[in-house]
């Protein structure tokens, strides 16, 4: 590991109330991390403490301080949320005690990868006591991620072992690996506050991505845009963070209502807050009690820095699991949390509060329900085991609309660009097929077999809608959307639709959609009322009836009328001059001959014009206001010239 590496790992204190953690920060960083004036009042802990670390090889570390008291379990977990090395203190002439249990639970809860102990106040025990607490630490270790942990006697006040802890937690951070860039940048806020000149300040460990300077951020759950102003990392200003640093971040134009600690500072879209989560759960149970973790009881739930009730939902009708067993389940809480693929979240009893499991999100937005099906089993198994590609194949095979690299990404939690390499490669194999049209994020892929069948669901649609309405030539796009695929976005629609038209199952005629075969006799029936229109329409020339009137003589109802006008006007056969009249279109162009020639010699009005035309007021004046809209005319005053 390099030494750049290593500046992107935090370590976090761990331990029971009055073990010294505070005090050995202080001894080792030089830093008091208890800021409060009620923490030093009361010689304990409140808030998270933070502080630098600098190790022997020249490197250095972000420090967070948690408190032990058990009042403030809230505080620690969010304290340990992004942490990469622990140090779990325990006092030498106490050993191992409630709160030393339950951070311990935690750290594993939290998949907290590497863990130093501290054997704090060793000057107040013989050595022979010493040693002996350290085999009890090390038979409680066993059988935890932790067994092989350093354990270090030190004393904060005499200076004992120091040197050695630094050299431990060096060598842990160089057994722990850093944390793998992202595409989305996600800070869970533990502090929030007010600095005179600059504004709003929060700071947190960096979960992933890289935050630069100017960068537009969304604060959630809010869903708040701001920008960042400024980075700070170990005191410093940079223009960038990467993820694993403990970072503080100045942000423009929000204040401290706004982003407060349980806050998450993402990049933009990348995250969108749940009030249900597809999870596994393991059940640690109660202190020296048997009882069974019951679905659909209420919990404590702790994501990141902040904690909301809710409930716990088993699976596929499981009733309850025991201590020590891990189950799927379904979290459903009180408020919307930020929560993505991969997250670990520890629940505490509802009342008395005490840790009693944790677990790992699996689907961010699951649908709401237990009832698993074998492609939500599929998908859920991919998910654990971290196969990526099995989680986009189950994924698109569970899709039940063309889908984009974000729809999968949103399915799965993997980023879009990842799901997008997966699609392709499927595409490749022949497993999906990517539809024409959009490029990119917005690309869409399907498989035959659904495409089949969404090309049927049009088809059948269609034959339902001619069966009903056999005068009419078909139904709008929309409408048809609406009818047998309503869920489907209109973009994917317009695909499918592509595809039954090029399949012969449905035929687009302008914003038009009608089956092949059950639409002919409507569209037959259509042309023959345009040319029996048009036939009137020419007979006429110059000097049609009204609509009303020219729909009279065509023995047609006005439905029908308007539709074959229409059609009329799309083939250039027919202009509408009017709402009251429509004329025969070669008719009107030797209408507008005549006005030109009149025009020729300089403006005229509308009288000359009438008579030049040799119509009467009542078909000139429409005619010429035709005119004035199409640019063939232009008034001036009571005159016309030629516009052009």
């Amino acid at each position: 590991m390099t030494t750049e590496s290593k500046r992107d790992l935090v370590l976090g204190t761990a331990g029971h109330i009055d073990h010294g953690k505070s005090t050995l920060v202080q001894a080792l960083t030089g830093t008091d991390p208890d800021r409060l004036s009620e923490e030093k009042q009361r010689g304990i802990t409140i808030e998270l403490g933070f502080a630098q670390l600098e190790l022997p090889d020249g490197s250095a570390m972000g420090v967070v301080d948690v408190p032990g008291h058990e009042r403030f379990v809230r505080q620690m977990i969010a304290g340990s949320t992004g942490i990469d090395v622990a140090l779990l203190c325990i006092a030498a002439d106490d050993g191992i005690m409630p709160q030393t249990e339950e951070h311990l639970a935690v750290l594993q809860l939290l998949a907290v990868p590497t863990c130093v102990v501290a054997l704090t106040k060793c000057d107040l025990v013989d050595e022979e006591w010493a040693l002996f607490m350290e085999d009890e630490v090390r038979t409680r270790l066993a059988g935890t991620p932790y067994a092989t942990a350093a354990i270090v006697p030190v004393s904060a006040r005499t200076g004992q072992g120091l040197d050695m802890l630094r050299e431990a937690i060096q060598l842990a951070a160089r057994g722990t690996a850093g944390r793998a860039e992202q595409e989305a940048m996600r800070l869970p806020v533990d502090r929030s506050f007010t600095i005179k000149g600059a504004g709003t300040v929060v700071t947190g460990t960096l979960w992933s991505g890289i935050a630069h300077v100017g960068d537009e951020v969304e604060v959630l759950p809010l869903g708040l845009r701001t920008r960042i102003r400024g980075i700070q990392v170990h005191g410093q200003a940079v223009e960038q963070a990467s993820s694993g640093h403990r970072t503080a971040l100045n942000l423009n134009a929000v204040t401290t209502d706004d982003v407060r600690p349980g806050s998450f500072i993402c990049t933009p879209d990348a995250v969108t807050p749940t009030d249900h989560f597809d999870v596994d759960i393991t059940y640690l149970g109660l202190p020296d009690q048997d009882k069974p973790l019951e679905t659909g009881c209420r919990v404590h739930v702790a994501h990141g820095t902040t904690e909301c009730i809710g409930r716990v939902l088993l699976m596929d009708g499981v009733e309850s699991v025991s201590r020590g067993q891990t189950a799927a389940a379904q979290i459903r809480t009180e408020c919307d949390l930020p929560v993505a693929y991969g997250d670990r979240f520890v629940i505490r009893s509802y009342s008395p509060v005490h840790v009693i499991g944790g677990g790992v999100v699996l689907r961010a937005h699951p649908k709401r329900t237990t009832t698993v099906t074998q492609a939500d089993r599929t998908l859920l198994d991919a998910l654990r085991s971290g196969d990526g590609a099995k989680a986009v194949q189950a994924a698109f095979d569970a899709a039940e609309f063309p889908a984009t690299p974000a729809d999968i990404a949103h399915a799965t939690g993997l980023s879009p660009a990842q799901t997008a390499d997966e699609l392709e490669a499927l595409a490749e194999r022949g497993t999906a097929e990517m539809l024409p049209g959009a490029a990119g994020a917005n690309m869409r892929f399907a498989t035959k077999r659904m495409l089949q069948k969404l090309s049927g669901a049009i088809e059948n649609t269609l034959l339902r809608f001619h069966s009903a309405n056999p005068a009419a030539t078909g139904m709008s796009k929309e409408a048809l959307r609406q009818a047998c695929m309503p869920r489907c976005a209109p973009d994917a629609f317009d695909a499918v639709l592509a595809r039954a038209c090029a399949e012969g199952k449905a035929v687009a005629d302008g914003g038009m959609i009608s089956h092949p075969q059950a639409g002919a006799g409507a569209r037959k029936l259509e042309e023959d009322n345009a040319e029996k229109l048009a036939e009137l329409l020419a007979t006429v020339g110059p000097k049609p009836p009204t609509v009303a009137d020219l729909l009279k003589q065509a023995d047609l109802a006005p439905k029908q009328g308007y539709k074959a006008l229409g059609l009329l006007e799309k083939q250039g056969r027919a202009v509408k001059a009017s709402e009251e009249f429509y004329f025969d279109a070669a008719a009107l162009g030797a209408l507008e001959q005549a006005v030109r020639a009149a025009l020729a010699n300089g403006p005229a009005s509308a009288a000359d014009l009438k008579d030049a035309m040799g119509l009467s007021r009542k078909h000139a004046i429409p005619v010429l206001e035709h005119f004035d809209d199409t640019g063939v005319t232009r008034r001036v005053g009571d005159a016309r010239e030629l516009a052009s």
